[in-house]
């Protein structure tokens, strides 16, 4: 992103902006809105969400995009958009199909809308910054090849972990080093059966809902941001659910090596997590064979080797997203996305016993977590993906913590997610 604080600048002395639409207007989505409106050559076109009071309450309190224009009709949205107004509905078809815009934010967290906002915007080439992840990991490489194929840019989001470890990935990679492991910082307390009840008033000191905060605290979010970098880089796991030791900062080079070095790795080329001082940071762990960069290094105290860390310590989620927006508008390239075909698969563990004919809530809920998992050793199980399993029906009891996989199951067979990972599964 090479100078995009002048190509911004510069379309902003022209009178010229990226027009953006924003479907979720959530915790995530009025952070985004009102990073925008500080920065210079880019605004929001359109907003959507289920409630046009969410919508008109965030652009409200901005200082340029405060003038709404409330609409579930294509035509009405074309003319008061150039009448100057920022349009509001109900409808994420009218965000990706009205004319100025040219990218689209998916913010709503739900794998089968992401699945149908981003065929829209494959239809009406509009770039998809996907924020939901859990839809990336499920059907991110077809989305990925339709949108290629369209012209346009699919795209992770900067400033979410998989940006972030991206971003010091792309970096060692493109000086050369071997990576040996990336990774985040786990904020949150580990509990794998955390259910809403349990975290409701924490989730509400926290202004989040309560399903939001325990798929951080099941670890599932962890389990699906690892996958979307696994995904994006074709590193591995070294485990299903990876190790996720206890460590500080200063120790993530020891830690993340091999057994024979005094590590916890089977093997080099992996994902991971640690629970310690490195959040809100993101790390990257490389080494060289290379004695001349091995002495360079040294002199940097960056340590004795044989590993070196590459630490990001923050990562801003949603006030770095427009940055890929722009990104994707300005340079025609991706912040993150996943390769032709998936490496890790997350996975559907019960949280409980349950009962044939028991419909299946969704992910940060009460029936199940994620886990990763290699995904060839997911697809010889049948291993039931985590973005699929919300509104599925059992067809047998589950014991506790036993894997759900596809025959446990019956899908819903109007899902267009269930459907394109479907066709994904066949072609790629």
């Amino acid at each position: 992103m090479y100078e995009i604080d002048s190509k911004l600048m510069r379309l902003e002395d022209q009178n010229e902006r990226i027009k953006v639409a924003l479907i979720g207007v959530g915790q995530m989505g009025k952070d985004i809105v009102a990073q925008i409106d500080g920065m210079a050559g880019i605004e929001i076109a359109a907003a959507v969400d289920l409630n046009h009071e969410v919508c008109v309450g965030a652009l409200e309190k901005t200082r340029r995009m405060n003038r709404t224009f409330v609409t579930e009709d294509i035509g009405e949205a074309e003319r008061e958009h150039r009448n100057g107004n920022v349009i509001v509905t109900t409808d994420f078809r009218i965000a990706a199909r009205l004319k100025s815009v040219q990218v689209v934010i998916d913010a709503t967290g739900s794998p089968e809308m992401g699945a149908r906002i981003s065929l829209e915007c494959v239809n009406n080439k509009k770039h998809i910054v996907m924020m939901n992840v859990e839809c990336d990991v499920t059907i991110g490489p077809i989305l990925r090849r339709l949108a290629e194929n369209a012209g346009i840019v699919y795209s992770l989001t900067a400033g979410d972990e998989p940006g972030s470890i991206i971003e010091v990935y792309r970096f060692a990679k493109a000086l050369g080093f071997k990576v040996i492991a990336c990774g985040k910082g786990k904020n949150n307390p580990l509990d794998i059966y955390a259910t809403p009840d349990q975290w409701a008033q924490r989730a509400k000191e926290r202004e989040m809902s309560p399903k939001m905060l325990v798929e951080f605290v099941d670890g599932s979010k962890t389990m699906v941001e690892m996958c979307a970098v696994s995904n994006a880089t074709g590193l591995g796991i070294d485990k299903r659910g990876m190790h996720g030791p206890r460590c500080n900062i200063k120790d993530l080079s020891r830690v993340f090596s091999r057994v024979d070095q005094g590590g916890i790795l089977e093997k080099e080329g992996v994902v991971d997590y640690a629970i310690g001082d490195i959040n809100p940071g993101v790390f990257v762990i490389v080494t060289t064979d290379n004695q001349r960069i091995k002495d360079g290094l040294i002199q940097r105290d960056m340590g004795n080797g044989p590993n070196y860390l590459l630490l990001r310590p923050y990562h801003l989620c949603s006030i770095e997203t427009p940055l890929t927006a722009a990104q994707a508008v300005i340079y025609g390239e991706s912040t993150a996305h996943p390769g032709n075909r998936l490496v890790s698969e997350c996975i559907t563990i019960a949280k409980k016993d349950m009962r044939s004919g028991q419909v299946l809530d969704g992910i940060g809920e009460y029936c199940y977590r994620a886990s990763i998992e290699s995904a060839e050793i997911a697809k010889n199980g049948r291993m039931l993906p985590v973005g699929l399993a919300k509104g599925t029906v059992l067809k047998r009891d589950v014991a506790k913590d036993e894997i759900i996989t596809y025959d446990m199951v019956n899908l819903n067979e109007d899902s267009v997610l269930v459907q394109l990972r479907r066709l994904q599964d066949q072609t790629m």
